[in-house]
């Protein structure tokens, strides 16, 4: 394994991302055979893979962390995080996003863009991450280059740019056209290590000129200098082009496309080639920007070496032989083993230990982490996903990782008491691997309740409790977590809070004013107090209490979400008021006010895709309408499927996997996405009462 350091400029971070199913894995595990990293294929059927190294995804044939490999290719170092396609563990998928310079975005030859699809392109675009594509499985039956083509121009709404194209379809898919070199590319072993590059064939001559000439307009549409000599007549070199294309890419205008068969091993070089070519090195991103934790002044760096050191932790793990490990992307500065560096959040200075360089499951020894690269540091303590890593002289706060809130509860006993030490102690490492992982224990019955993103999530984190930790569980079943807010606003809502009792008494009075706020704001908390009616002082105890009165609700005791509180006014006292008395007004202002404001009870609505053969859709679409689902459309695909597109009640879906088999004998998939929280239909609110 190669530990030297390269320059920056010939270090790719890339991610490899897609819906489930698409081919993600074995890709990643082509690109390591073939750059040299791995001596044999790795198969996921097979639970070969190196990427998959965990027990649960090499037995149940999916990602569920993301893992980082270090390779090469064309003497440039390639960083690749393998992403889960599976929504509910889209946290690993955000995490590496944020840390990525480029990504390859795997999509199925035979469906096009997918609804998880959709949901990683969406997030990439948040990061601006530029990418390439890979039309995967084009062997299959039912592949169909254009349909797949058209689907990511209709459903991303982008301009996707093939830079090759199938030789043939389906079963009789042997190779790929480069349209810039204009050569036909074969794979004639079946191991696919020594492509054959020659001239084209007569019969495919016409169809690459047409591709080609397609090619050169889209670029020419981003680069006006070009188009004016491509209209001229003029000569262009295939470098110039292949420049132009690069500099469209990195703006993301463009996006290259290219095809294959990875489990045929069929189109794998080419996809390595347009890593190198097209996404970009680290010193081509945008500078870095943060804040000064003391002023809280914005700041941009360059990303350099040079610079002072700024780090962002983007993933924590414990590993069973080395420890606490924190993954890091360094964007400027250098990270030495040694060093004292300065964590902003906690306020404290870590001293860094060893520093590894991680080849998924295997890891080697480096002295240092460069401006550019993403290694791991083993020991550090004290550190969260989302920390910044700096010098102790400049200090600076990069953009944390934002995360969803968890949608799905379950509560847990060990089936042994003397067991209980040992979950708290596993509960606390997951929480700490896994932001969307959350804990609490119901103070009505004592048990430990475990959020998560979705069934499969607990599923999996259960199954690792039992495993790693040897604590045996009983589970009730899954809950849906719900939330409240208010129907309406309400103005000049008192919370006062007066106790007299010997020596000085406690005095805090408050006036609100409360309204609906838009979704997914949570509560935003404004103080519109003038002349000083409270002492400044005493602002962030009244914030403090509003947001205490929020965490559980009036209807169900869930947290209150959505809302808009304006601290208008209110009185003080110059002996007993103070910050404990204003938190307590705060406290109680919010209750009152949220009472008069019409609560109303809120359900996570998802975001359902089902694909099904057309002789199931009658009953597929009528197991949805029972299920209160809101169906959205219909689209038949390529290979005679239909996918039926819709927002249905999570709580609603419980045992669905199992009535959806049974209906289409198993042959229609759906995947479901959490999208956003509704309010619960008047007619239920009584029935979720009782329950």
């Amino acid at each position: 394994m190669d530990t030297r350091h390269f320059a920056p400029d010939r270090i790719r971070n890339i991610g490899v991302i897609a819906h489930i199913d698409a081919g993600k894995t074995t890709t990643t595990e082509r690109m390591l055979f073939y750059s040299g990293f791995a001596h044999k294929l790795g198969s996921v059927d097979d639970g070969t893979t190196i990427t998959d190294w965990m027990d649960q995804e090499r037995e149940r044939g999916i990602t569920i962390v993301s893992a980082a490999i270090t390779t090469q290719w064309r003497d440039h170092q390639v960083n690749i995080i393998d992403t889960p396609g599976h929504i509910d563990f889209t946290a690993e998928v955000q995490r590496a996003l944020r840390v990525l310079d480029g990504g390859v975005v795997v999509f199925d030859g035979v469906h096009g863009v997918e609804s998880q699809s959709e949901t990683v392109w969406r997030q990439a675009d948040r990061y601006g991450v530029p990418r390439v594509c890979f039309i995967n499985k084009m062997d299959r039956v039912g592949a169909d280059f254009d349909h797949a083509l058209a689907s990511i121009r209709q459903r991303l709404h982008v301009e996707p740019v093939p830079v090759n194209i199938p030789v043939g379809r389906e079963h009789d898919f042997t190779g790929v056209i480069d349209l810039l070199g204009m050569e036909l590319v074969k794979w004639p072993d079946a191991l696919g290590a020594d492509p054959e590059r020659g001239p084209l064939p007569d019969a495919l001559v016409e169809q690459a000129e047409t591709a080609r000439r397609q090619l050169y307009e889209a670029i020419c549409d981003t680069d006006d200098t070009l188009l004016e000599r491509y209209l001229g007549d003029q000569v262009i070199e295939q470098p110039e082009w292949r420049a132009a294309l690069r500099r469209a890419t990195l703006d993301n205008r463009l996006y290259p496309v290219l095809c294959g068969a990875a489990l045929r091993n069929i189109g794998i070089q080419p996809l390595l080639d347009a890593v190198v070519d097209y996404l970009p090195a680290p010193p081509e991103r945008r500078e870095i920007v943060g804040y000064d934790p003391r002023t809280g002044a914005e700041e941009q760096w360059p990303l350099s070496a040079g610079e002072p050191l700024g780090a962002l932790v983007f993933k924590t793990v414990t590993d069973p032989y080395a420890g606490q490990m924190a993954y890091v992307r360094v964007y400027s500065g250098k990270l030495r083993s040694g060093d004292q560096v300065f964590n902003p959040r906690t306020a404290k200075k870590l001293r860094i230990g060893r520093l590894v360089r991680v080849f998924a499951d295997q890891r080697e020894d480096i002295d240092c982490v460069p401006a550019g690269e993403i290694d791991a540091v083993v020991g550090l303590k004290e550190v969260h996903t989302g920390d910044t890593l700096c010098a102790i002289d400049h200090p600076l706060v990069l953009e944390a990782i934002q995360f969803p809130d968890p949608v799905i509860n379950i509560a847990i006993e060990p089936l042994a008491v003397r067991d209980r030490d040992e979950l708290d102690r596993a509960l606390q490492a997951l929480m700490e691997e896994d932001p969307t992982f959350h804990v609490h224990v119901d103070e009505d019955s004592g048990q430990t309740i475990l959020s998560g993103m979705g069934e499969l999530h607990l599923e999996i984190l259960i199954d690792r409790i039992e495993r790693e930790h040897k604590v045996r569980l009983r589970s009730g079943p899954p809950l849906v977590t719900y939330k409240e807010t208010v129907s309406r606003p309400v103005n000049r809502v008192e919370g006062r809070y007066v106790h007299q009792s010997g020596g000085h008494g406690q005095y805090g009075h408050v006036v609100i004013n409360l309204r609906p706020g838009a979704t997914g704001s949570g509560v935003v908390f404004s103080d519109r107090i003038k002349g000083g009616v409270i002492p400044a002082a005493f602002i962030p105890a009244v914030e403090k209490g509003v947001r205490e009165g929020a965490s559980t609700g009036l209807m169900q005791g869930q947290e209150l979400t959505d809302l808009e509180v304006e601290l208008v006014d209110g009185s003080t006292h110059p002996v007993d008021s103070s910050e404990l008395a204003f938190r307590n007004a705060g406290f109680q202002a919010l209750r009152k006010a949220a009472e008069a404001a019409g609560p109303l009870l809120l359900e996570p609505v998802c975001r359902i895709e089902v694909v099904t053969p057309e002789e199931y859709l009658g009953d597929v679409l009528g197991q949805l309408n029972a299920r209160r689902c809101d169906v959205l459309g219909t689209e038949q695909r390529a290979d005679g499927t239909h996918d039926i597109q819709g927002m249905v009640p999570l709580s609603e879906m419980f045992g669905y996997a199992t009535d959806l088999r049974s209906a289409t004998q198993g042959r229609a998939l759906f995947t479901l996405e959490f999208d956003h929280y509704s309010p619960v239909p008047e007619r239920l609110v009584g029935k979720l009462r009782r329950a």
